[in-house]
């Protein structure tokens, strides 16, 4: 055989070795979309199944990673923490605070904000500005801003900042109620101060409460945790930045990592962006969070409850106390009920129960549907109310004349002024990030005197800290009842 008839046979043993291998992998392909389909036939709720595993085959993240990338900033701080050393004996002579020393130290951190507004507002965590005495934002196109801190909500780990300027590129937003388990989503931020950088990966589970803000908190804190958990690398400097889905809408605020060693180790967690509107709507309008309240103490529901208790199954979530007084207690909700839905969405669990709470404002009007102990289920109307128990809200003259520097005040009882020993004071009740907290005061301080002036009501008080440039001298009485002077500049 000559050389062109070797050629001949080898190439007919080349096609016809390749056409088994081709049609085997065309039948495998065909077998697979026949396998879907009749799962899909067998079980209707899994016909999506088809459509989304040939989708995510070719899906592509440019388009909302462009989306976004110019609307997620780099978020700077300077921390000044002051301290005020006493002089004894020029305050003997001379009076208290006569004589003192200022000291400071001086920190620094970064971390991410997203941009919600075209005229300037940006929402970030508030641990990443928390007590910081300077905020400066960068731009994705490296131009710098200074930002005033509009408000901050320890209870959701959210805070809104403002920059001045117009047309800035603002996120589109999403709904985090319709995201579903296994979807694509990316984190976009600034971590170790790597501006610009988007990472990819799936929702791993929705209502995820893992107690940080518990412990970040502090006195007179009531945690909403119900976060978006996610397997996007997160590393420190993308704390406030975007989770956004695969449209480039935001769906959540990346807030914490699961980590033994502060860096990301597989999972992180997000607060949707759902409640964040809430927040950021409140602290733009009102400079504080209305928060409405069932009046409830709640627990997960679990298999020695049920059995406990003799319940039906382990839906929902259980009512343990109802708080006399509260917005459950005047809706006839007793100890024992089971919360089944929250309007129209089912709640199996704390954290799903306080984030459908957490959107809405006292006087808000909301349904629950509700299993009693005689296993009959009845929907009851709800009117929400703050702490103190109204369902008006504060206005914004009222949030004045009680907030200054990130602490809400109320005057002291008289009960308390017996027990105390005092004719005036105020007490703190309630505090967010700033100066005051800073100086390491915290809820139920009691603050008698400013620059020596006895304070006798909580306008006294309010006005002279939102209306000072200078130095400040406080009298305080803390929780022990220990008399101490608090000085810091303004």
């Amino acid at each position: 055989m000559n050389y062109v008839g070797y050629l001949k046979v080898l190439g007919v043993s080349l096609v016809g070795g390749t056409i088994p291998f081709v049609t085997n992998e065309i039948v495998k392909e065909v077998h697979r979309e026949t396998r879907v389909e009749r799962i899909s036939e067998k079980s209707p709720e899994l016909k999506h199944l088809k459509e989304t595993t040939v989708l995510n085959t070719g899906i592509d993240f440019t388009v909302a990673s462009a989306q976004t990338i110019n609307s997620v900033v780099h978020v700077n701080t300077k921390v000044v923490q002051t301290s005020f050393q006493r002089d004894i004996f020029q305050e003997f002579f001379y009076g208290p605070g006569a004589g003192g020393r200022e000291f400071k130290q001086f920190g620094s951190g970064s971390g991410s904000g997203v941009i919600v507004s075209p005229d300037g507002y940006i929402v970030t965590n508030n641990h990443v500005i928390e007590n910081a005495s300077e905020i400066e934002v960068v731009l994705n196109d490296n131009s710098k801003y200074v930002a005033q801190v509009i408000g901050t909500d320890p209870s959701t780990d959210i805070a809104v900042l403002k920059i001045e300027g117009k047309n800035f590129k603002a996120v589109d937003f999403g709904d985090s109620d319709e995201l579903k388990i296994g979807e694509w989503v990316l984190a976009v931020g600034n971590p170790f101060n790597l501006t610009s950088t988007v990472t990819a990966g799936i929702v791993s589970a929705k209502a995820r409460n893992i107690n940080l803000l518990s412990e970040r908190g502090g006195q007179g804190v009531v945690p909403i945790e119900s976060f978006i958990q996610t397997d996007a690398a997160v590393n420190p400097g993308n704390s406030g930045g975007a989770l956004v889905n695969t449209k480039g809408e935001l769906v959540g605020i990346n807030t914490a990592i699961a980590s033994q060693t502060g860096s990301f180790s597989g999972y992180s967690f997000a607060v949707p962006v759902n409640l964040v509107k809430k927040v950021m709507n409140d602290l733009i309008e009102f400079g504080i969070v209305q928060r409405g309240y069932l009046g409830v103490k709640i627990s997960d529901m679990s298999q020695e409850l049920m059995e406990k208790n003799k319940l039906k199954d382990l839906k929902g979530v259980y009512v343990a106390e109802v708080i006399e007084g509260g917005s459950a207690d005047k809706a006839g909700i007793k100890n024992g009920d089971i919360i089944l839905k929250i309007g129209s969405k089912e709640v199996n669990s704390v954290a799903n129960l306080q984030e459908e709470i957490g959107k809405k404002r006292p006087g808000d009007k909301i349904e629950i549907l509700i299993r009693q102990k005689d296993e009959d289920e009845v929907i009851k109307e709800i009117i929400l109310r703050n702490k103190e128990g109204e369902t008006a809200l504060l206005s914004k003259e009222e949030i004045k004349r009680n907030v200054a520097l990130g602490a809400t005040f109320e005057i002291l009882t008289e009960k308390e002024k017996k027990e105390l020993g005092l004719n005036y004071g105020v007490k703190i009740v309630e505090i967010t990030s700033g100066k005051l907290k800073s100086v390491g005061l915290d809820v139920g301080t009691i603050i008698t005197k400013i620059n020596n002036e006895s304070i006798e009501t909580v306008d006294q008080l309010t006005s002279k800290l939102n209306g000072n440039s200078r130095g400040i001298l406080l009298e305080v009485i803390d929780s022990l009842g220990q008399k101490d002077y608090v000085g810091f500049g303004l």
